[in-house]
C-alpha cells in the first residue's frame, strides 16, 4: 500500500470520528511494519483537523534537484575547450549550479580531471584522464 493509500485510510478514520490510539493498532494489525509510523498518523490526523482534504504531497518550497541536462553538459565542456585553465569556482559562478553537480559532469560525464604541468599547480589544465 503506498503512502497516499495510507493517508486516505487515515482520513476515512479521522472522519468517522476516531483518535490516532484508536486506529493505530488496526493498522499494525492489517498491514504490520508496512504501515506509517504514530508520529505520522497523529500529524496526518492534525492535517485533516485545519481542513486539508488533499491526501497528495504538496509541492515543496526550496531549490530544486538539479539535473545534469544533456545542455548544461555541453556548456560545461565548451567552458573547458575553450580554457583549459578554467577553475571549478569560476564555472559554478557562470552556469549557476552547485560545485558538486560541477564536478560530478566534469568527472562523470565528460570524464576529465586536472592535470599539472610540469608539477605546477597554477599550469594545471583538464585533460581526459586516457591522456593524463
Amino acid at each position: 500500500m503506498g503512502k497516499s493509500e495510507f493517508r486516505e485510510v487515515i482520513k476515512h478514520f479521522y472522519l468517522k470520528g476516531l483518535i490516532p490510539k484508536e486506529f493505530k493498532g488496526e493498522l499494525d494489525e492489517v498491514h504490520g511494519t508496512s504501515d506509517p509510523a504514530f508520529a505520522t498518523v497523529y500529524n496526518w490526523v492534525n492535517e485533516f483537523k485545519r481542513g486539508r482534504t488533499s491526501t497528495n504531497d504538496e509541492d515543496r518550497s526550496g531549490r530544486p534537484a538539479e539535473v545534469t541536462s544533456s545542455e548544461m553538459i555541453d556548456k560545461i565542456h565548451d567552458m573547458i575547450l575553450s580554457d583549459r585553465r578554467i577553475k571549478v569556482l569560476e564555472i559554478v559562478e557562470a552556469r549557476g549550479i552547485f560545485q558538486g553537480t560541477v564536478f560530478s559532469i566534469l568527472h562523470e560525464k565528460l570524464g576529465v580531471k586536472k592535470s599539472r604541468q610540469h608539477g605546477c599547480r597554477v599550469c594545471s589544465q583538464w585533460r581526459t584522464k586516457a591522456i593524463v
